[in-house]
Formats: C-alpha cells, sequence, structure tokens
C-alpha cells in the first residue's frame, strides 16, 4: 500500500469528529440524504431532455443520489446491483470483469453513457464497468427496453446512463474510508458556482489488496489500485450554455488466468464538450464533441487492447405547438480498435477503424394526461450498410391516481472491431448487425398510505446474433427474451422502503434452452430511516440460480446457485461541516458463486467489505 492515505489519519478524524456535535443541526440543515418525495424526479436518459420519470412511456428506474453517495469505494457493478432487472455478473471483487444482463439481453446488448458520451468498448462492445470511477456521478439512470432511435447501436437491451454533478454553490470537501481487506479510498474536491459560471475539481484513490477471485483452494486475493481527477466547468445562462468536462482513471488489477493471477494496466479517458444556444424561446440548438479511450496493457507479455470513440452530435428541439415538440439531428460516430495478443494457439493482431452517421427524428406529445414518443433512425454504417429502427410508445393517465403505458420499438447492435477483424478469434467481416423487435405494457398505480405500485410486462426478440459456427462467427441464432417487473414504493416521514422483483425467461429459439448466466427471478430491497441528521438502511438482493457453461467436451451444462446478499449502511451529519458515515457490503459474508470458470471451479464475490468514512466539507 501506498502512504497516499494512511487509516490513521481516517481514525484521528473520526475520533476529533466525535467530539464536534451540533444540537441545533437537525433544525438548519437541509441534506441531500434526506429522502424528498415533494419533488418530481426528473431524468434525462428517455427523451434527452429533462422529463418527470411519472410521464416516461416506458420504465425508467434511478439510483438515487443518496445511494450513490453512500460509499465512494463502492463499485458501479455493485450499485447496480439494486436493480433488479439487471444480473450483473463479476468475476470476483474489485477491478474484475463485470458483464451486464439487462432484461436477459447480451452483456453487450446495454448501452453505458455518462453524460451522453458512450463508454462501450470499440473492441468488445461492453463497458469496462469496474474500472469506471463514480466520485462525481449524482445518479444514475436505467432505462429499459429499446433506445436505438436516440442513441443508436448497443441499446437493444436497455441504457445505463451515468449523470455527472454540476456545482449549484461553491464548496469543498474531502473524504477518507477505509475497511477490510486494507481498503483504502480517499477524495477530494471543490466547487465554484457564481453568476451562471461554474467549475468543479475531484481527485481520488482506491487501494485494495482484494479477496480470492475463484473457489480454487489456492486461489490467490486479486489486488486493484486506481486513482484519477476530473474538471468540468462551464456557463449556464437562459440564452445559452457550454461547458468542458474532462475525467481520466487510471490503474492496475490483477485477474485470474486458467488459475493463476496475472496483472494489467488500465487507463480511460472522457472528453466532453457540449453546447446549447437558444435561437427562439421554442427552437433550441445542441451541439456535442466527445472522445472515449480505453486502454488495458497486459503485464509481463507484450498484448494490449486500445480501444477510441469519437463522436460529433447536433439536434435540435422545436416546440412547435404547447403541447407538441420534435427533436431532430445528426450524429457522426468513428470506433477505433487497436489490439495485440499473443498465445501459443493464436496470435490476433489489427489496427482498424469503422466510421458510421445516424439521422434521428422524434416526436412527442403532453397534453390531458396523454404522453406520446414516436421516432425513428436511418443509421449508415460503412461496414454493414444501412439500418432503420423506429419506436412509439403512449403514456395515459387514465385516472388521477392511475396511469398506463405500452411502447414498441425496434434497434440493433453493430458488430464489434474483435467481432470483424479478430481473425484469429473467429472475426468475420461480413457480419451483419444484430437487431431486435420489442414490445411493453405497464401500469403505475398510486395507493393508499403513500403506496406506490408499477406492473410491467414485455417481450424482445433479437435476430442475427452473432454467435460461434465451429470457430467462426456467423449471423445465426434468434432468441427471445420475455419478462415482467414489479415495483412498490412506500414512503412516510422519515421512513421508506423500495421492492423490486423481475422474472425473465432468456431462450435460444432454435435450441429452446435457457441462455447463460440469465436467472430467471430476482428481487431487490431497501428500507431505512433518514432525515437530516442521521440515516440508517439496509438492502437485500436476491438471485435465483442460472444455467452456465458446460465443460468441453462434455455438454451437460453447469449451475450457478441463486443466493441472498445483504447491505447496510449508516450515517451522521455531526454539523454542517462533518459526516460520518459506515457501510457493510455482504453483511453475511456469504461467499456466493457468480459464474462458471470450469473444471468444477466458480468465480465467487469479494465476501463481507465493512468501511467506516469521514467527510469534511466547507
Amino acid at each position: 500500500m501506498s502512504a497516499f492515505f494512511k487509516p490513521t489519519t481516517l481514525v484521528g478524524a473520526i475520533a476529533i469528529a466525535m467530539g464536534l456535535t451540533s444540537t441545533t443541526f437537525a433544525e438548519t440543515q437541509t441534506s441531500s440524504n434526506q429522502v424528498n418525495t415533494t419533488l418530481d424526479t426528473l431524468v434525462v436518459t428517455a427523451t434527452r431532455s429533462e422529463e418527470k420519470i411519472e410521464n416516461v412511456p416506458a420504465r425508467i428506474s434511478i439510483i438515487e443520489p443518496q445511494i450513490v453517495e453512500q460509499s465512494p469505494i463502492a463499485e458501479l457493478p455493485h450499485l447496480l446491483m439494486s436493480d433488479a432487472s439487471i444480473n450483473m455478473v463479476q468475476s470476483g471483487g474489485f477491478g474484475q470483469i463485470a458483464s451486464i444482463f439487462t432484461r436477459g439481453t447480451n452483456s453487450a446488448h446495454t448501452l453505458v453513457l455518462r453524460d451522453g458520451v458512450r463508454l462501450n468498448s470499440a473492441s468488445t462492445g461492453t463497458a469496462s464497468l469496474a474500472f469506471l470511477d463514480t466520485t462525481d456521478i449524482k445518479q444514475i439512470e436505467v432505462l429499459k427496453g429499446p433506445a436505438s432511435v436516440l442513441y443508436g447501436t448497443d441499446a437493444i437491451g436497455g441504457v445505463v446512463q451515468l449523470i455527472s454533478k454540476t456545482p449549484e454553490k461553491s464548496a469543498a470537501f474531502v473524504t477518507g474510508e477505509m475497511g477490510e481487506h486494507k481498503t483504502y479510498k480517499a477524495v477530494v474536491g471543490a466547487d465554484l458556482a457564481e453568476n451562471d459560471f461554474y467549475a468543479q475539481i475531484r481527485g481520488q484513490r482506491l487501494e485494495t489488496d482484494g479477496t480470492p477471485v475463484t473457489s480454487a483452494p489456492n486461489s490467490e486475493n486479486a489486488s486493484y489500485d486506481q486513482k484519477g481527477y476530473s474538471a468540468k466547468f462551464g456557463i449556464d445562462k437562459e440564452q445559452f450554455a457550454a461547458s468542458a468536462d474532462y475525467s481520466e482513471n487510471e490503474g492496475y488489477s490483477a485477474y485470474d488466468n486458467y488459475g493463476s493471477l496475472t496483472s494489467q494496466d488500465f487507463k480511460n479517458e472522457v472528453i466532453n464538450l457540449k453546447g446549447r444556444i437558444n435561437i427562439t424561446p421554442n427552437f433550441i440548438l445542441n451541439a456535442r464533441l466527445s472522445q472515449f479511450k480505453d486502454d488495458l496493457q497486459q503485464h509481463d507479455a507484450p498484448d494490449f487492447v486500445h480501444s477510441k470513440t469519437q463522436e460529433a452530435e447536433l439536434y435540435s428541439k422545436w416546440q412547435f405547438t404547447p403541447a407538441q415538440n420534435v427533436l431532430f439531428g445528426v450524429a457522426h460516430k468513428k470506433i477505433e480498435g487497436d489490439v495485440l495478443s499473443v498465445s501459443e494457439w493464436s496470435t490476433v493482431k489489427y489496427n482498424e477503424d469503422v466510421n458510421s452517421t445516424g439521422y434521428f427524428l422524434q416526436h412527442q406529445y403532453q397534453d390531458h394526461g396523454v404522453n406520446t414518443q414516436v421516432g425513428v433512425r436511418v443509421e449508415d454504417n460503412e461496414k454493414f450498410g444501412t439500418q432503420t429502427v423506429g419506436q412509439a410508445a403512449v403514456r395515459y393517465q387514465i385516472l388521477p391516481l392511475t396511469s398506463i403505458y405500452t411502447n414498441v420499438g425496434t434497434a440493433f447492435r453493430a458488430p464489434t472491431t474483435n467481432d470483424l477483424y479478430a481473425i484469429a478469434w473467429g472475426g468475420n467481416p461480413d457480419l451483419k448487425a444484430e437487431e431486435s423487435f420489442s414490445y411493453e405494457v405497464g401500469l403505475d398505480q398510486k395507493l393508499a398510505h403513500n403506496l406506490t405500485l408499477g406492473v410491467s410486462a414485455y417481450r424482445n426478440q433479437v435476430d442475427n446474433l452473432i454467435t460461434y459456427s465451429g470457430s467462426k462467427l456467423i449471423n445465426l441464432n434468434k432468441a427471445t427474451f420475455n419478462g415482467g417487473e414489479l415495483g412498490l414504493k412506500w414512503q412516510q416521514d422519515e421512513l421508506f422502503l423500495n421492492l423490486s422483483y423481475a422474472y425473465v425467461q432468456a431462450k435460444n429459439d432454435e435450441t429452446k434452452d435457457d441462455l447463460t448466466r440469465r436467472p430467471r427471478q430476482s428481487a431487490t430491497l431497501t428500507a431505512g430511516w433518514q432525515d437530516a441528521q442521521y440515516g440508517i438502511s439496509a438492502s437485500v438482493s436476491a438471485k435465483s440460480k442460472s444455467k452456465d457453461f458446460a465443460d468441453y467436451p462434455s455438454t451437460t451444462p453447469t449451475t450457478t446457485p441463486g443466493y441472498v446478499t445483504t447491505d447496510v449502511n449508516a450515517f451522521w451529519n455531526v454539523n454542517p461541516n462533518i459526516k460520518l458515515f459506515t457501510n457493510i457490503q455482504n453483511i453475511g459474508d456469504v461467499n456466493y458463486k457468480t459464474a462458471y470458470n470450469g473444471a468444477n471451479i466458480y468465480y465467487i464475490n469479494g465476501g463481507r467489505l465493512a468501511t467506516a468514512g469521514v467527510t469534511f466539507k466547507y
């Protein structure tokens, strides 16, 4: 461990804080930890502009600021476990590869964004979730179902968008958290907000000795460390706005490689330039230039993966009547993969790029309890040609406390650079895009005693699935995903409870077999008590068993058992300048299996992680 953050520093800070109390703090402080049901929850992912979540004609959920802020140590894969519609499969603890299966779709069928910037790798098509830092994230939005009209490729199963914080007042803070397995994290930040101008800077460092990756008796601890920083500045006026956002995160990760640990360096970088101008009160023009780089370099070997995605986007929103608006725009994307992998069996080496341009149009109507959303996108990809997708959705407030919605749409996923050019891994330059057709119906009902109920059912069929035939990738398989979701929320003063349940049946239409790593049933429960000064909550996540891969040459599939895990969080705002908090991930220290590794060995979770921390604010 480095000397960047010492446990004695944190212990001393907590000891000092314990002696500094304020009996009037609860009366004068308005805290972001306080659950507030009087304000409308706003989301941006479903329509590309701020919208009340209750008006969106689709199923969208958020991981709220008070959840994201509970623990700087918490990884993005762990945060996403709180949504029952997502099966998060992580091959171990900190820094281990994590796959996201939204509503049963493939791990490359969920688009991951940060303020509109695409984080899916150009080479694999998936996002490196374990390497993404959440230090400056405000909330996480999870849009379920197809979203290719607005976002193009990869959004077959849904979209996960990280919404970063924008300074609202001038402030500064420092946070330290330490816990088991010699795990430490320190975060420092400062905000400036004055006369419509804002600036923000963050720096963070995380280190851990890690935990065993697999269930093998001699499995070693996989250590992990990262450091990074972010900076943002901008101006936001009524007639125009502009911002520049930069973030970088790099570090070291050990991982299992056929029974022994190997290691790699990683680095990801986001550049995001955005602008807005209100040409008239009813006509807004937006522009964005962005770049995301995602690099891996293996230790003691020449292997590397360099991925880069560059995007330029221009779109307008025209409110041509009080109840109707139209969104139209064009987005150009260039993805580049530079890969070298050498082994005794094969060598993969390529440096290729793919260009794609999308043209999209969306109409919205909002009046008299009716909210509609109809759109179309034409994508011109230089490799697989032209793809057209569309979507139509409506939500209707049939009673003051009851609304129903339905949507139907198509989506696609373009082949990645690995799919096209990694010939030794089965790459095929003649692959076509995967295509999907889905429909969904849902109901939201406000009940007595501050209860809110949400129910939905969906069907999603994917054609041209990219899969192996022998040693080559081809478009062959079809898969169908049928499922339903139920959510129940309750709030009474400082007490709250959120329950969600998801069922999905993911099947290969040709073989009629269940797809691997898709548990049919998932449930999450969060309950607690919070006010402006104190708070305590518990979160439970449960998964049923799932089919997994078979050991070659056997064709008999294995089974990954289900599990239940519980997290506990508590905080105390000692005074306006000091906050104490503690977190226990997996309080029962359940060593559950996450996925099959072969030879009767499973990947396992990281076990219990108990931590304590302090934040000093100015």
